[in-house]
């Protein structure tokens, strides 16, 4: 046991796995960062296994992609494995910002933790982005055309932008290789990111107590405790991902991109993966093309905001009840925009799209801030009677 705590390496695994002071109170809800590590080793052992086979090239990446389902020994198992924990990784890091905002993780002196988290969204959302142009069926080429082309919005620039991207005047071998690189990079710099996350979370305070107070009473070390807590998520998690990749492997993607490209017909509807839809909802929503890239980048950094626009005097929602209420309606926003995302632009998506978009901005700058101080005035009048 000595050598855990006077080797250099083994010390920080120990002070992180094993004797880390955790509140005795924590729930499952705290799980769900073992869960999105876990997703992250097999997407990068799964992804390294997958490059090995495949060819960025226009004439031969659908059929690599078919030879790795077909030919490979395991390839079926491992694609699948890769399609379906990005699916599971997204599912996982919106429970995870979910429990964040609703607990008050973004708050002194967790914010930069918060922002560091933010980050690692981004990151994630533009490798999962450049994963699915990679098998080069119809969807992968038609939302590679449209989401490439946002950057034509930016003017005077913004077209050289797009042709520096595709390297050519469309989508071709030059854009597939560049994309298939940063694809095989990001991975890395996210779990660089990830580990700047644990350091910047571990060395401030550790876990938050759900009761909003501080965390330094009541604790007790990581192991066994919370480790074997930790263990009964995973086993869970391994079973639901089993059925996803053995019975349904193909439920949470589309179908048209089991076609291959065809740059001269255009898919019905272009949407991209289910996990990117409500913002795909704020960019459509808006009219102009400037203003709705500028809004749907917006949207993910708004989460940054959270720590300078809640102003209230207590930790997390629950004891707040309003904010409570705020909340759960922003939850459920969140998912009328997953909805409106996959529809088509038509009546009444169109009008739905804009009232949640406003909604959605209108709860990190407006209905949080004014809540907070509403509650804080109702605390004050507790408190003086």
């Amino acid at each position: 046991m000595r050598i855990l705590k006077s080797h250099p390496l083994l010390r920080l695994v120990n002070s992180y796995l094993i004797d880390a002071p955790t509140p005795a109170n924590i729930s499952y809800l705290w799980n769900f960062g073992s869960l999105l590590a876990i997703c992250l080793i097999i997407q990068i052992v799964t992804g390294v296994t997958l490059a090995m086979h495949y060819t960025p090239s226009v004439a031969e990446a659908f059929n690599s992609v078919e030879h790795i389902m077909r030919d490979v020994n395991n390839g079926w198992l491992i694609r699948y494995l890769h399609a379906n924990t990005a699916s599971a990784f997204f599912f996982l890091v919106y429970l995870h910002i979910g429990r964040g905002l609703y607990y008050g993780s973004y708050k002194s002196p967790r914010t930069l933790t918060w922002i560091i988290g933010t980050v690692i969204l981004i990151i994630m959302m533009a490798t999962a982005f450049l994963g699915y142009v990679l098998p080069y069926g119809q969807m992968s080429l038609w939302g590679a055309t449209v989401i490439t082309n946002l950057m034509s919005a930016i003017p005077w620039i913004g077209q050289d932008i797009v042709e520096f991207i595709w390297g050519g005047f469309s989508v071709n071998n030059a854009t597939l290789n560049r994309f298939f690189a940063l694809h095989f990079l990001l991975p890395f710099v996210l779990a660089a990111l990830v580990l700047m996350h644990l350091i910047a979370y571990h060395d401030v305070v550790g876990s938050g107590n759900p009761l909003g107070i501080s965390a330094n009473y009541d604790r007790l070390p990581f192991a066994p405790y919370f480790l074997f807590k930790d263990l009964v998520t995973i086993f869970l998690f391994f079973i639901v991902l089993s059925i996803f990749v053995f019975f349904m492997p193909n439920a949470l993607g589309d179908s048209e991109n089991y076609v291959v490209a065809n740059p001269m017909q255009t898919p019905p509807a272009i949407v991209p993966e289910w996990y990117l839809l409500p913002f795909y909802a704020i960019l459509r929503s808006i009219p102009n093309k400037l203003l709705g890239v500028i809004a749907m980048f917006a949207a993910i950094l708004a989460l940054m905001a959270m720590p300078l626009t809640d102003l209230s005097k207590l930790r997390g929602v629950q004891f707040r009840p309003l904010s409570k209420i705020a909340f759960f309606i922003f939850v459920a926003n969140f998912l009328v925009l997953m909805q409106i995302g996959a529809k088509h632009v038509e009546t009444p998506f169109i009008e739905v799209g804009q009232i949640s978009t406003v909604l959605y901005f209108a709860h990190f700058f407006i209905i949080v801030p004014v809540v907070s101080i509403i509650e804080n005035s109702l605390v004050e009048l507790a408190t003086k009677k």
